[in-house]
């Protein structure tokens, strides 16, 4: 009874911290989606769609995250059809953020590097095309998953009911091989276009002679493009944490499961809003007088905002 009831508090206490975590990281991002949408400024510009489009998948994927987690513990046994609808979406928008960064990216490239041609390179349209984009790559490989599952079980495991995790769906060979060789071509693609840009907004910030502080401002964007997806990158080598922690300290298997989850799943979301929004001083400038609920005494015109 004692061992049943710890469990039970454990249990409870882990879904509480997953869920209070998810609803004040929620709400942060939150505040940045509403001052986007309440402010016709941000509307014409590239870098804050993107950017919002950033956050807005940040707090999709935290709810799918926090979703199966809280279900793994309440809905121990889930119908496939449900579980796999879940996992379609989780492991979208999972793969839409690096290509997300990569996105932003290319656009501080062409601002910095051939200012010229932004205005006709990165307008609004060709931006949600871009964003549609993102959706359309990123799901391919989840669709992939449910194909490989079709390929291998009869059509009848879509109204039974199993744990819902990926690899308790996802658990052949032939998912193994997509997830690596996808990943794989996914992130080197990325790495390879952060990496490029931010060399050559590196060569342009040494030549600048009237505008080094914007190259500046955009090389260590891309830097910190750089280290978000290196936080992303922690979901796939969660696995071999997992693997040398619990071999040396096998007692706190439990407390070591839920801390990568949390490093990895949870607390990354934060950061699309930290890094970016707190930093840029047009948004910032919206988001201190949300926080400070001045929005709600006085009116703001988008033209007192410093550009």
């Amino acid at each position: 009874m004692n061992s049943s009831r710890n469990s039970f508090e454990e249990a409870f206490m882990k879904n509480l911290i997953t869920v209070g975590l998810g609803v004040i990281i929620t709400y942060i991002n939150g505040i940045f989606v509403i001052v986007f949408f309440k402010n016709p400024v941000f509307y014409t510009n590239t870098r804050y769609i993107l950017y919002i489009h950033l956050v807005i998948n940040d707090i999709l994927m935290l709810f799918l995250s926090v979703t199966l987690h809280v279900l793994v513990y309440t809905v121990p046994l889930l119908n496939v059809t449900i579980c796999s609808f879940l996992l379609l979406f989780a492991t979208t928008t999972t793969g839409n953020t690096p290509l997300n960064l990569a996105g932003m990216a290319l656009e501080r490239y062409i601002a910095i590097c051939k200012p010229l041609h932004h205005p006709q390179l990165c307008t609004v349209k060709r931006t949600y095309i871009l964003i549609s984009l993102i959706w359309l790559v990123s799901s391919v490989p989840a669709l992939t998953d449910i194909i490989i599952v079709l390929a291998n079980e009869p059509i009848s495991i879509f109204s039974t009911s199993i744990t819902c995790y990926p690899k308790s769906l996802f658990n052949t060979n032939q998912h193994l091989i997509r997830t690596i060789s996808v990943e794989t071509l996914y992130l080197s693609c990325v790495w390879m276009t952060l990496i490029f840009t931010y060399f050559r907004v590196l060569q342009a910030a040494k030549a600048a002679t009237s505008d080094q502080v914007s190259a500046r401002k955009a090389r260590n964007t891309i830097l910190l493009h750089g280290l978000q997806l290196l936080l992303c990158m922690l979901g796939y080598v969660t696995a071999v944490i997992n693997y040398f922690f619990l071999a040396l300290f096998p007692k706190y298997r439990s407390t070591i499961l839920f801390s990568t989850y949390l490093l990895s799943n949870v607390i990354p979301r934060l950061l699309s809003a930290v890094i970016y929004g707190f930093r840029d001083q047009k948004m910032f400038r919206y988001v201190r007088m949300y926080l400070t609920c001045s929005l709600f005494l006085t009116k703001i015109e988008p033209s007192e905002v410093e550009t």
